[in-house]
């Protein structure tokens, strides 16, 4: 089978995702890698064009994942679909029941994983799209799974973030916060990063769900967290981006746009260089990893989509409906796609395509 096939050659990848950006053929998980920094190694053209569309039905929030030649995306429909990379043909299909929202799938060992809002989290084998198990929580899934060898790990809106058996789903452990976990959780050290609707930030220990610290963010917050060089970066509700010292376990910096006070939905994409995220304010925010502002980028409405970068460009949706490219050190426009539809989904690269959804239901793909 195409997609089996495709999938072989990234097995051995997903370890190596961990530490470090998305491999140039993987883009297994919301953010593309383990640290949530949305950053690809993959060479994209620097004259885009689309290449196909899918119509998914439903309304796409959803951030799709790229392994090999093949692209999971949910819908509000209430399915996942697997789809060929190059043409846009369907694989196969899957209902859950309830609609996918903003939860992404995320793929490990021959198995892709998808929250939805009805609380579950369904495991399929990646290949045929069968259902190996399904868990149960006690509230909507927005978070997207994350796998860290034999464990998945996936917030629910009932306040917990689960740690679950590869294998059979079965529950190793839970945290309870004090809020919605709406948040992804970045990995690092052996441990799980969530920025949290109850304005805290946790440290979370993979191996028994202990808590090892945790920083007030001084607001709710609706992103997750992106690491890089012993840092954490995200926005909050309280118009902010905040830098958090791993180490030092302390905020180091705060940054607030001197005029538009908008909170920070999207989350953020981190290179060695930049910080880059949408805001409300309907602009894109370059910083500095130092929290100063490097440039601003004006769209037509709110930008929800979680940018994505590769190769100096920044790639990103807004809620008017375009599909944006930028500059990485100034944020000049470089392209624009005009699709019609809010693009609240995020981007998502490999093998040189760019594959987003929108809010009416297209997905497209860029190369």
């Amino acid at each position: 089978m195409r997609v089996l096939k495709s999938l072989i050659l990234v097995v051995c990848l997903a370890v190596s995702v961990m530490a470090q950006d998305a491999p140039a053929n993987n883009w297994s998980q919301f953010r593309g890698n383990h640290s949530l920094t949305g950053v690809s190694q993959s060479n994209v053209s620097n004259s885009l064009k689309q290449l196909w569309t899918y119509e998914a039905g439903e309304s796409i929030e959803s951030s799709a994942a790229i392994v090999g030649g093949t692209v999971f995306v949910g819908s509000q429909k209430g399915e996942l679909v697997a789809l060929s990379l190059e043409n846009g043909s369907v694989y196969w299909k899957f209902s859950t029941g309830s609609p996918i929202g903003e939860s992404s799938p995320a793929y490990g060992n021959g198995v892709v994983f998808i929250g939805d809002l009805g609380g579950w989290i369904n495991a399929l084998n990646a290949s045929d799209g069968k259902k190996l198990w399904a868990f149960k929580t006690n509230g909507e899934i927005k978070s997207s799974p994350v796998v860290i060898g034999d464990r998945v790990l996936i917030g629910s809106y009932d306040e917990h973030l689960y740690c679950l058996s590869v294998r059979n789903g079965s529950l190793l452990w839970k945290f309870k916060t004090n809020g919605p976990v709406h948040s992804t959780p970045g990995i690092a050290d052996g441990m799980a990063f969530i920025a949290g609707c109850d304005e805290l930030f946790r440290a979370i220990r993979i191996s028994d769900g202990k808590e090892v610290f945790n920083v007030s963010s001084g607001a709710y917050t609706g992103a997750s967290p992106a690491l890089r060089g012993g840092a954490a970066f995200y926005g909050t509700f309280d118009n902010e981006v905040l830098g958090v010292n791993l180490g030092e376990r302390k905020i180091a910096w705060r940054y607030e746009h001197p005029q538009r006070k908008f909170p920070f939905y999207s989350s953020a994409a981190v290179t060695g260089t930049r910080i880059v995220l949408g805001g409300r304010d309907k602009l894109v925010h370059g910083l500095t990893v130092d929290g100063k502002s490097a440039w601003t980028f004006a769209t037509r409405a709110r930008v929800e989509s979680s940018p994505a970068i590769a190769g100096g460009r920044v790639f990103v949706g807004s809620n008017d409906g375009r599909f944006y490219v930028l500059n990485l050190t100034d944020g000049a426009k470089l392209w624009e796609f005009d699709t019609g539809a809010p693009l609240s989904a995020s981007p998502a690269i490999a093998n040189g395509r760019i594959i987003i959804g929108s809010q009416d239901g297209r997905l497209y793909c860029f190369g």
